[in-house]
Parts: C-alpha cells; sequence; structure tokens
C-alpha cells in the first residue's frame, strides 16, 4: 500500500468501515475529487513549504474550492451566491484559502479538458478581482439584481424552483402519507431505537429555536449522505410539517461538526469555542454576507452538529454544462474573486483578524501572485500522483 493511501485511512479510521468506503470510492473518481477528499493531506503538504509570502490574518473557509460557492436563500428570502462551506472554518493567514482555491481552479478545469492557456486565464481573472475587491476595502454581495452574465442566469433559474418540487424529489407517498425517499445512495434507513432518539432530541431543538421551525412536527428522519470531504460523518435529514398548516413541509438538514483539519498545521491561537459547530456557524455568520434561514447548533449524544434548512434554491454552478463557453467561465472567475475576498473584508477585525487596511494593502500589493500560482501548478502534479497511487491501491481492495 502506498504511503498517500495510508495516510488518507489513517484520517478516516473514526468513521464507520461502510461510510468509509463509500467516501474512498468516490474519491476515485478523477483527480479533483480526490482533492476534495483529501483537505487535510493539501494542508499537511503546504505546512512544510516555504514557498507562501506572509500574509494576513483572517477568517478562512478553510476548504475554498470552486464546488463550495454556490447558491441558498437567505434569512431576508434573497437568493444569494456566496461560500456555502465552513467545516474546515478557522483563523489563518488567507493565503492558505487562496492557494487551495487556485489549486482547484487547475485540477478541476483540467479534468474538463480546458486548454492550459485558458487555465491560466481563469487564474488570473480570479486573482485580478480577488485583490481589486481586497485594495477597494469594500465587500460585495452577489444576488439576482447585482449578478450579470451566468450566475445572474444560474441564480434565476434557482429562484423559481419551489418547495414543492423539492418536496416532490426527496419523498413518497400521497397526501399527508409521505415519507422520505431512502435510495440512490442519498439517504440510508435508520433502526426504530435510533429513529426514536433523533426525533425526541430534534423536537426538543425545534421548542428552543426562535425560528420557523417551532411550530412544526416531526413526520420522518433518514441518514443523510452529501459531499465529498465531510463524506462519514453524521448526518441527517429531517421531514417536517407545520402544525397548523399540514400541507406544508419543511426539509432541515443535521450535519455533525467535527475539528477542522487545518488545526494541526496553523500556529495561530484559536478561540476557544463551546462547540464546533459553535465555530462553523459563527465564522459562517462572520464571512457571508447573508446567512441561510434556520442556521443554528444542536447537541445530541455529546456531538454538536450544524443545522440548516434544505432549500430548493440551493445549488453549485456545473462546470461541466458551461465548459465549452470559456468566456461564461471567465464571468464565474470573476464573480468568485470578488465574493472570497469580500468575505475576508466582512469578517475583518473579529477576534485577531486584520483589519481592513491591512487586507487593502495586502489587495494593493500583487507581489504574491506569482507564489502561489507556482505552489498551485507544482501541487497538481503532486495530486495527479497522488490519485493515481491512491486509485491503484483502492482497486487491489484495500478498504
Amino acid at each position: 500500500m502506498q504511503e498517500i493511501t495510508q495516510r488518507i485511512i489513517n484520517f478516516n479510521s473514526h468513521y464507520k468501515p461502510e461510510l468509509a468506503s463509500l467516501k474512498f470510492k468516490v474519491m476515485t473518481g478523477n483527480a479533483f475529487r480526490f482533492f476534495r477528499g483529501t483537505c487535510h493531506i493539501f494542508y499537511e503538504d503546504l505546512s512544510t513549504s516555504t514557498l507562501l509570502p506572509p500574509s494576513p490574518l483572517t477568517w478562512l473557509s478553510g476548504d475554498l474550492h470552486i464546488e463550495n460557492f454556490g447558491s441558498y436563500k437567505g434569512d431576508n428570502s434573497l437568493v444569494y451566491f456566496d461560500i456555502n462551506d465552513f467545516d474546515e472554518s478557522v483563523l489563518a493567514p488567507v493565503l492558505l484559502d487562496t492557494v487551495r482555491i487556485i489549486t482547484s481552479i487547475f485540477l478541476a478545469f483540467d479534468s474538463l479538458k480546458i486548454a492550459p492557456k485558458e487555465m491560466q486565464e481563469a487564474v488570473d481573472i480570479f486573482l485580478k478581482y480577488f485583490s481589486k475587491t481586497l485594495s477597494e476595502g469594500s465587500a460585495r454581495y452577489i444576488e439576482r439584481q447585482t449578478a450579470t452574465g451566468i450566475v445572474k442566469k444560474f441564480l434565476m433559474a434557482v429562484a423559481e424552483r419551489t418547495q414543492k418540487e423539492l418536496i416532490d424529489t426527496r419523498t413518497k407517498g400521497k397526501g399527508g402519507k409521505i415519507k422520505l425517499y431512502k435510495g440512490k445512495n442519498k439517504e440510508l434507513k435508520i433502526d426504530g431505537a435510533a429513529k426514536k432518539e433523533l426525533i425526541e432530541s430534534f423536537t426538543l431543538w425545534m421548542k428552543s429555536n426562535h425560528a420557523p421551525p417551532h411550530h412544526y412536527e416531526v413526520i420522518d428522519v433518514s441518514f443523510r449522505i452529501a459531499g465529498t470531504g465531510s463524506l462519514g460523518a453524521e448526518r441527517y435529514l429531517f421531514l417536517i410539517r407545520k402544525v397548523k398548516e399540514p400541507k406544508k413541509y419543511m426539509f432541515i438538514d443535521m450535519k455533525q461538526a467535527t475539528p477542522s483539519s487545518l488545526l494541526p498545521y496553523i500556529n495561530t491561537p484559536q478561540p476557544v469555542w463551546k462547540t464546533e459547530a459553535e465555530r462553523i456557524v459563527s465564522v459562517q455568520k462572520r464571512m457571508q454576507n447573508i446567512t441561510p434561514a434556520q442556521l443554528s447548533t444542536h447537541i445530541f449524544k455529546d456531538h454538536s452538529y450544524v443545522m440548516q434548512e434544505m432549500q430548493p434554491t440551493k445549488d453549485r454552478i456545473n462546470f461541466e454544462l458551461i465548459g465549452h463557453d470559456f468566456k461564461q467561465i471567465c464571468c464565474v472567475m470573476e464573480d468568485m474573486g470578488v465574493i472570497a475576498a469580500s468575505s475576508y473584508l466582512n469578517s475583518s477585525g473579529r477576534q485577531g483578524s486584520a483589519i481592513a487596511d491591512e487586507l487593502i494593502s495586502f489587495g494593493e500589493n500583487k507581489n504574491w501572485h506569482n507564489s502561489i500560482i507556482d505552489y498551485a501548478k507544482n501541487y497538481v502534479i503532486k495530486t495527479r500522483e497522488d490519485f493515481k497511487a491512491f486509485k491503484a491501491d483502492y482497486i487491489a481492495g484495500f478498504p
């Protein structure tokens, strides 16, 4: 067995074997999927490098890549395009996030057979608008009224999706007797005793929550399988119904929060959080312009969970569909650069993060661009090699 495979197995050893095995299978899809599932490897390798220049401390997503941007409905009912994953969030130098997304652009576009020249142009556009937004010192947000190009079309399309459509794709049955559809590797059945405990705990959360769910009742719950990096963590999907309006349903996602995989590889002191879920939700509220509806935390069996509504408007840009239109890709890169920079400006000056003046100065100085591009290009080569070794071991039957 290759060393890279053993490192991955060791990191995922706390997950249930059947879920870890499913995660490993997903990671064999392509080098980009492998990259998404090995955030810990990326930062362990990065910690041994001296190539990155110093950069201001900021609150980071921690796992910034092009598929962790997407749409959602905020608690003000508007649909936004923003960063949507904060599981790995920490306080650390801003270039850690930046070099990860640059690496992701090279890897993702390589899997889409985009020419190297165009990949480089996409990276340059991201960095141009990332630096420009930082240097201006004013955070921006993207919703339907402010979006342009493919992102505007994307937001307009997802805004038309209805709750009924989401309910129909996730449930079976008719009238007041619908249940969650447990199939296609999206949800798994939970045994009776565990289901009862989950519903009792969730009901207490609804009663203590000041958002709309405290007027709802639980109809069904299932184990949910989603994502790549977090695949294997305990995750549940609840179907709930409004007590006084029995035809009105809602889904709530309950995702186990685990420590950030960056922590062993950074020296920055972190705040003392009550739970890992509190860390994730607190950082998300700082970095996003507007947070999603029902975002909160919960404790179940001594583990903390992030709670949020599953929405029909939540989605990500499908680069496979626009890969033939490089002009549209460039528009998305521009928006991602703006959003990434805005998230750091939004959270500036909070518990040790750099103030806006430091971020402005950093954005004005573009001398660091070539350093992270060079690191990303070299790491793409390493990722491809690691992916081939891991896939060979997987085919040989290591799980």
